[in-house]
C-alpha cells in the first residue's frame, strides 16, 4: 500500500514546477502538494495552482504582489464555482524570505527545488535542515554552495531531478561505487550544433532560444545553447556522485533519448533511455527510490530509430572544459563560474553582449578569481564570491561594449 508523500514545490510556475504539479495531479494517491512558491509575476497562475491542489500555503517573493495574489485566489474560487468564503484560503508568505518561511512552516516529506539560478541555495540548505528529501532541479544551488550543501545533506537526502543525473543515479544501481570507471553526460548539442566558433559570434537571441528538444526557461535555454548547462551538470555530477571531473565525459547525442550513461571497470556501459519527457525524472525524484508507473511514455522498440553520438567541439563550445577546470579546483570557483554566467546571459538577452562573449567573459572572470579558490566557510562567503563575480563580469562586459 502506497503512503502519500507531502511535497513543497519551489518555482511552481516554471517548467519543472508545472510538470511536478502535473505528476502529482496524475498520482493523488502518492503525492499531496502541501505548499508552492514562485516569484509572483503571474498571480493568476499561482492562484489556480493553489486551489487546484488545495495547498496549505503559498510563498510569493515579490512582496508587492501579495494583494494581487489574494484577489486572484478569490477570482479563481469564483471560476471554480465556490461561493465566496466557502473555501479555505491558503496561508500567504510574501517578500524576500517568503520561500524560507514556507519551508520552515509547512511540514513536507519532499521539497522540490525548481527555483532558477543561485537564489535557490538558501532554500536548499533550509530544506535539508528540515530533514525532508530534497528533489534538486536547481543545480546552481549545489554548484554554488557545494561544500556547504554536501555537509548539510544526510546520506540519501539529495535526489537529482535533472534528466542526466537521474539517468546516472538509475544506471549506478547496476554496480558498486568501486566498479565505476566513468560517467558519461549526454548533450543535445543545442540549436548551434555543428557550427564553428566564427559562425557563433553574431547569432541572435531568437535563434539561441530555439532549443531543438526541450522547452525550458530563458536562462537554461541560453545555457544549453552555449553548453554552459552541460558544464554545470558536469560539476553537479562530481558533487552528487563523488566522481572526479576528469572521469566525467560529455558526448553529443542529438536525439536526447539516452539521457546519460555509466561505464564500469569491466567495460560494460549502462544507459538510461526514454523519450524526452521531464515528468519521468520528476516522478522518480518525488517517489525515490521507487518508480511511478505510467510516469511517461517508453521508447517504441517496434519502430525503426537511429541514435547517434559524436564528440563535443571544445573550440566552438569551450564552456565544458572551463567548468571542468572550475570543478576540479573547487572552492568558490564553481560559484564564480555560475554567477558570472548569469550576468552575461542577462546581457546577451538584453542584446548588450555577443553570444560568444558569454563564455569568453566567464573565462576571464574565472581566471582572475585566484583568491576564491578556497572553500566557502558559510553562506556569506558564497554570496561574497558571487557578488565579486557579478561585478567583475559586468565591468568586463561594459568595457567590451565601449
Amino acid at each position: 500500500m502506497n503512503t502519500t508523500r507531502t511535497v513543497l514545490v519551489l518555482g511552481s510556475t516554471g517548467s519543472i514546477g508545472t510538470q511536478a504539479l502535473d505528476v502529482a495531479a496524475r498520482n493523488p494517491d502518492r503525492f499531496r502538494i502541501a505548499g508552492i512558491a514562485a516569484g509572483g509575476t503571474d498571480p493568476a497562475a499561482l492562484a489556480a495552482q493553489a486551489l487546484a491542489h488545495q495547498v496549505d500555503a503559498v510563498a510569493i517573493t515579490k512582496a508587492t504582489a501579495a494583494e494581487d495574489l489574494q484577489l486572484a485566489l478569490y477570482t479563481e474560487a469564483q471560476k471554480r464555482g465556490y461561493a465566496r468564503g466557502e473555501f479555505r484560503l491558503p496561508r500567504i508568505f510574501a517578500g524576500a524570505d517568503a520561500v524560507l518561511e514556507l519551508i520552515g512552516s509547512v511540514t513536507a516529506d519532499i521539497v522540490l527545488n525548481g527555483l532558477p539560478g543561485s537564489q535557490g541555495l538558501e532554500p536548499t540548505l533550509r530544506a535539508l535542515e528540515t530533514g525532508a528529501t530534497l528533489a534538486l532541479a536547481n543545480k546552481e544551488s549545489l554548484i554554488a554552495g557545494g561544500p556547504l550543501v554536501l555537509k548539510a545533506a544526510k546520506p540519501g537526502q539529495l535526489v537529482p531531478v535533472d534528466s542526466e543525473h537521474s539517468a546516472m543515479a538509475q544506471a549506478l544501481r547496476g554496480g558498486r561505487a568501486e566498479e565505476v570507471d566513468r560517467l558519461v553526460l549526454t548533450a543535445s548539442g543545442g540549436p548551434f550544433r555543428g557550427r564553428g566558433r566564427a559562425e557563433l559570434e553574431f547569432v541572435s537571441v531568437e535563434d539561441a532560444l530555439k532549443h531543438p528538444t526541450w522547452s525550458m526557461g530563458r536562462l537554461i535555454t541560453i545555457n544549453s545553447a552555449t553548453l554552459v548547462n552541460k558544464g554545470l551538470e558536469l560539476i553537479e555530477a562530481k558533487l552528487l556522485f563523488d566522481v572526479p571531473c576528469e572521469k566525467i565525459d560529455v558526448v553529443v547525442h542529438p536525439q536526447s533519448i539516452v539521457h546519460s550513461m555509466v561505464t564500469f571497470t569491466d567495460g560494460s556501459t549502462l544507459a538510461q533511455a526514454s523519450p524526452p519527457d521531464m515528468r519521468l525524472p520528476i516522478a522518480l525524484a518525488l517517489n525515490w527510490p521507487d518508480r511511478v508507473p505510467g510516469a511517461a511514455s517508453p521508447c517504441r522498440w517496434d519502430q525503426a530509430a537511429t541514435w547517434t553520438f559524436e564528440p563535443l567541439d571544445d573550440t566552438a563550445f569551450p564552456a565544458v572544459e572551463l567548468a571542468r577546470h572550475a570543478g576540479t579546483i573547487g572552492g568558490c570557483l564553481p560559484a564564480i563560474f555560475n554567477a558570472a554566467n548569469e550576468v552575461m546571459v542577462a546581457a546577451f538577452l538584453a542584446q548588450n553582449a555577443r553570444f560568444t562573449s558569454i563564455v569568453d567573459t566567464v573565462e576571464q572572470v574565472v581566471q582572475a578569481a585566484g583568491e576564491w579558490q578556497r572553500e566557502p566557510r558559510d553562506l556569506e562567503d558564497v554570496f561574497a564570491a558571487e557578488q565579486w563575480a557579478r561585478r567583475r563580469a559586468a565591468e568586463l562586459s561594459s568595457t567590451e561594449r565601449k
